[in-house]
């Protein structure tokens, strides 16, 4: 887990940065001071979002804590680049809010097939997992992911001055999108990488890293990172050429997949192969309710 972030977080952002962008040290070093402070600020409260969820696991497990946490992502930090942008016309708002009241339907469908799930599954297991306060783990994975959407304000707060930056200095559009992640990535990294240097000395689990898998680990968590990285790209570059309400728009439409293909993966991998007809139900009715909530959200766009 350490490794994963190390790399996701400082290894492959530096280097693509240093890489990819022309004249990247006047870039940052030439960044009004505002800016730096709420990208920085946000993409710090970001990283501990991140961890918050990972405890909220622990108490109300996997499905409930993930379902709350994306769920307050995608209405909390869909809005948030409105801060920085102004409030588009009245039927955008509109029409943009309805789907994303129906994603949200959907992603706590998604909760409720999961801990229906949980409960089909732990009826059939001797096995009982102890989980911690259910209110605990609630608060925590709220109060997470209103944290976690620093990641979308700080694009939205950083992009328009990068974007010129990158521009005036002979870099095409697209390398903007790694511009802004650069500061994201290092910013929430800090806090992550202290947590699980504070983790492994509570722990003692240092001397877990000699194994005969090193190597092999290492390459797999590399490919993975390079790919998380590219994916936060992506959505950066793509909030950029969705126009005036791509800030929400693109955030809505990348946290959505990402459920989406998650669950996608689930029923792929026979995740739900134990679930009872009823926990299914809720699945595959969740699973519509977002795809249907993102096509309305990019019609709300498409019509500013």
């Amino acid at each position: 887990m350490e490794f994963i972030f190390l790399l996701t977080m400082f290894v492959v952002p530096i280097i693509a940065s240093i890489t990819l962008i022309n004249g990247f040290g006047d870039i940052f070093g030439n960044m009004p001071t505002d800016i730096w402070i709420k990208m920085g600020l946000t993409s710090f409260l970001w990283g501990i979002g991140v961890m918050m969820w990972s405890k909220a696991i622990n108490h109300i497990g996997l499905s409930l804590g993930f379902s709350l946490f994306i769920g307050t992502i995608i209405l909390v930090g869909s809005l948030l680049p409105y801060i920085e942008e102004g409030l588009p016309a009245t039927n955008v708002l509109t029409t943009i809010l309805i789907g994303l009241a129906v994603v949200l339907v959907g992603v706590f469908a998604n909760g409720k097939a999961g801990l229906l799930r949980e409960k089909d599954e732990a009826n059939s297991s001797e096995k009982k997992e102890k989980k911690g306060s259910m209110l605990t783990g609630i608060l925590i994975a709220i109060i997470g992911g209103l944290l976690a959407t620093g990641f979308s304000y700080a694009n939205a707060a950083g992009r328009p001055y990068l974007h010129e930056a990158c521009q005036a200095a002979g870099n095409a559009e697209w390398i903007t999108a790694v511009a802004v992640m650069f500061p994201i990535f290092i910013s929430g990294g800090i806090v992550m990488t202290a947590y699980f240097l504070w983790q492994l000395s509570q722990k003692k689990a240092w001397g877990e890293f000699k194994t005969p898998a090193f190597s092999k680990n290492f390459m797999l968590i590399l490919i993975m990172a390079v790919f998380h990285y590219a994916a936060s790209a992506l959505f950066a570059f793509a909030a950029f050429k969705l126009g005036e309400s791509g800030n929400t728009v693109g955030y809505a439409i990348f946290n959505t997949s990402c459920v989406v293909t998650a669950i996608l993966s689930g029923i792929i991998t026979k995740e739900w192969i134990k679930a009872s007809g009823k926990a299914k139900s809720f699945l595959y009715f969740g699973l519509v309710c977002m795809v249907v909530g993102i096509v309305i959200v990019a019609y709300g766009n498409g019509i500013s």
